[in-house]
């Protein structure tokens, strides 16, 4: 009888590793901490995720042109888009989603959401030039 519980918790084990973690559901209430002379300050919370998979639920602000492999992931809905000029301007409340493939644009007023690999620190999109300060590399977008 020890030797079926062996193989019971050896297989629960390999089970285990072999299933790909849950993603950690992040709002945008979680983002930062608060503000520095640098500017927005990421939360303990982000960067321990760094990384990991991550789940936000928000808005698709309207892309700047109907291929960009990115969109603005907002806390409210916004009929324009929050585009900043630097990441010392980076507003708060919104997240880019990077995508593999461009993506249709959905209704501003439809909520979203989103889960994929949390990225944080300033990137430079090099087609349009748009800074970010926390991304998220989609794997998927559901309404």
């Amino acid at each position: 009888m020890a030797w079926l519980k062996r193989v019971l918790l050896a297989l629960a084990l390999t089970v285990a590793i072999a299933m790909p973690a849950a993603a950690e559901g992040l709002s945008f209430d979680e983002l930062y901490s608060g503000y520095s002379s640098e500017g927005l300050s990421f939360s303990d919370k982000v960067q321990d995720l760094a990384g990991s998979t991550v789940t936000m639920t928000g808005y698709m602000a309207p892309p700047l042109t109907p291929t960009i492999r990115f969109f603005v992931l907002t806390e409210v809905p916004m009929s324009v888009c929050p585009f900043c000029s630097t990441d010392a301007d980076w507003p708060d409340n919104i997240v880019v989603v990077k995508l593999s493939d461009p993506v249709t644009a959905l209704p501003y007023d439809t909520p979203i959401t989103v889960t994929g690999t949390l990225e944080i620190g300033s990137e430079t999109d090099p087609e349009t030039g748009f800074v970010s300060q926390l991304r998220i590399e989609a794997d998927s977008i559901d309404q």
